[in-house]
């Protein structure tokens, strides 16, 4: 059990780069808008948003390389990726450039998104399957405190404070490279590529007690059982698991996540904080988004996936429709952080903690990568779309009609988590696919 703990929680750095690379342009937002002089337009959808379309095709396609070349060749590549973007972007004197190595940043955030769930999923038994995935989400929030953090802290630096902010990432993007090489290759991956001797080998490290030859047996029963050459997620039978992973996915952008992440700073100012009061609010941000991810992954095995989605779901529609009102109402002072504190919580314990947990185990085997690639597709093309629109959205209806039509989102999530989610929590992969698979 120690090896499987180890090993998930090195692939599960992937998601603190994943975090770090997402939240650190927001200290750099306006400081970039002025030294090129862009447009709201140009600033929204290219300088700020690049990253983010580079994180929707690195989704789009990460199934690809996480099928052929397996989940840990394709995580070495990620921190590779992620590497050159930070150095890169820290480098360069003009915008477009700039968008080019953050969208190389963006390439490897998608990606991860799809190897290493993917990844854990596959290497943990049932009943931990959820917190150990969970690590993911929590390495993903730890990143995020600290690029907060660190943009605070750098942000004294001058005209060139960004470049610090930027390439800083490169550190901790190569301290993951090289650990990353020590874990095995995905025992579940080695049998569906006829590789029965590596995997019995991997099996046994992380199950040394289980009687490895029935296991096995177990697995490729499961994965022959359904699968054919020319199978893929859009068949019938797999339409149940593709729209649990394409809602669960949609809402999790339309609670408004990314795009608050992405303008913390300027959304506090926006309600009447000063510059250093919203960097140091949005460390307050960090801090609660990873102490309630604690929560919520130390229950996930204990209440299951869908207790928390009704909590956050709950907790959404409250504080979104808190938010609201204060920017309609124009209420002062620190009423809009608490709020936004109550949002991050529930963000944090709900949809944050369950989402890519929920979305590796819905797929077989055999498509889990292509899965996991259409989910992280789902929520990337609006991680995108979403954040791009900011700017230009508060601009023209104001942050109170954007933050009243996040909250009535919610009201959906609630409907979808009430009637259609199905829960996960305790079931191998194997019986999953049973339950979910539509076999005729």
């Amino acid at each position: 059990m120690n090896k499987i703990v180890i090993w998930s929680v090195i692939v599960a750095m992937a998601g603190f780069l994943f975090g770090f690379d997402t939240v650190v342009i927001s200290g750099a937002d306006q400081q970039l808008q002025q030294l090129w002089q862009s447009s709201d337009v140009f600033h929204g959808s290219v300088v700020m948003a690049m990253a983010l379309w580079g994180t929707v095709l690195g989704a789009m396609f990460g199934g690809i390389p996480t099928n052929r070349l397996g989940r840990k060749k394709t995580l070495i590549w990620i921190g590779v990726f992620y590497t050159i973007s930070a150095l890169g972007s820290a480098l360069v004197n003009d915008p477009y450039t700039f968008a080019l190595f953050r969208f190389l940043g963006g390439l490897g955030v998608g990606a991860s998104t799809v190897a290493a769930p993917a990844y854990v999923s596959e290497i943990a038994p049932a009943k931990d399957r959820g917190r150990l995935v969970g690590f993911y989400q929590f390495n993903i929030v730890l990143g995020i405190l600290i690029a907060f953090l660190s943009n605070y802290l750098l942000s004294n630096l001058g005209a060139h404070a960004w470049r610090w902010m930027l390439g800083v990432e490169a550190i901790p993007a190569v301290i993951y490279t090289l650990l990353v090489t020590t874990v095995p290759q995905s025992p579940r991956w080695l049998l569906l590529k006829g590789r029965r001797e590596s995997a019995k080998a991997t099996l046994h490290k992380l199950n040394p007690d289980a009687d490895i030859e029935i296991l096995m047996d177990e697995i490729e029963h499961a994965q022959k059982d359904h699968h054919t050459s020319n199978e893929n997620i859009f068949m019938k039978k797999y339409r149940f698991p593709l729209i649990l992973a394409f809602l669960i996915a949609f809402f999790n952008q339309f609670s408004g996540i990314n795009a608050f992440l992405y303008y913390a700073p300027r959304i506090f100012q926006a309600a009447g904080l000063g510059e250093s009061t919203a960097l140091l609010s949005s460390i307050g941000i960090g801090i609660t988004n990873m102490i309630f991810t604690l929560i919520g992954i130390s229950l996930i095995d204990k209440l299951g996936r869908k207790k928390l989605m009704y909590v956050g779901s709950v907790g959404y529609i409250l504080s979104l429709s808190l938010v609201a009102m204060a920017f309609y109402l124009e209420w002062e002072g620190l009423m809009v952080p608490i709020f936004l504190f109550v949002f991050i919580a529930s963000h944090a314990i709900g949809q944050g903690t369950v989402i890519w947990v929920f979305i590796s185990e819905v797929f077989p085997d055999q498509l889990r990568a292509s899965g996991q690639s259409f989910g992280t597709s789902t929520h990337w093309v609006l991680a995108a779309m979403i954040p791009s629109a900011v700017p230009f959205l508060f601009g023209t209806i104001g942050p109170g009609a954007v933050f009243a039509f996040f909250a009535f989102m919610m009201v959906l999530q609630l409907l979808f988590v009430i009637f259609m989610m199905p829960e996960t929590k305790g079931i191998t992969l194997e019986d999953l696919e049973k339950l979910l698979t539509k076999n005729k």
